[in-house]
């Protein structure tokens, strides 16, 4: 078992001298490069405030202000957070799997500019939404005729959980909350640490 560590060491090792040294220095700086834009990208998305469940992370994306807004002024806003509604609680694993899922189609959107003027849930987040509510509120349920049917979501009735729809271009900017600093104060002329 040693011995195959030691051999793998071993030709990592001549393979990187039979390189010149000028590639050699390139590659560091390369790595170097790398890791650098890692920590930014890490940093400037608050990569690990997506592991709790703060609904403040959903403000991380400027598009989630309206929803955010609405939520905090709502009925959810003193009874849950927006985890409670969006992610899976069958068991962590599907949760955080839904998370990264999730989280990496949004950043891939928001990154590349290609969120809806009306933001809807997709495919699977409507059928994790509706389990969520039927969770919550099985005993409000108990009378309903459609609470075990797939005709018709709960938001079909209750479309008030996040107030009127907007497209993001007539939202108002009054109901707005101020986005949370991103913490590159450094790169700012005239601002102190």
């Amino acid at each position: 078992m040693f011995g195959d560590k030691r051999n793998l060491i071993s030709v990592i090792r001549n393979i990187y001298f039979s390189w010149s040294r000028s590639f050699q220095i390139f590659l560091f700086i390369l790595i170097g490069v790398l890791f650098g834009l890692a920590f930014i990208t890490v940093r400037v998305s608050r990569a690990f405030s997506y592991l709790s469940d703060s609904p403040e992370t959903c403000m991380n994306c400027h598009v989630m202000t309206d929803a955010y807004a609405s939520w905090q002024r709502g009925s959810h806003g003193r009874a849950a957070v927006c985890n409670d509604c969006h992610v899976p609680h069958s068991n962590l694993v599907s949760k955080y799997f839904f998370k990264g899922m999730d989280g990496t189609k949004h950043s891939y959107v928001f990154t590349f500019r290609k969120e809806p003027q009306v933001l809807e849930l997709s495919y699977t987040a409507r059928f994790v939404v509706q389990s969520n509510c039927i969770r919550c509120h099985t005993e409000q349920l108990a009378m309903v005729r459609l609470a075990g049917t797939s005709e018709r979501t709960c938001w079909d009735c209750h479309g008030n959980i996040h107030g009127h729809v907007h497209s993001l271009s007539a939202s108002p900017e009054m109901l707005r909350n101020r986005l949370p600093n991103a913490g590159l104060n450094l790169f700012q002329k005239g601002v102190s640490k």
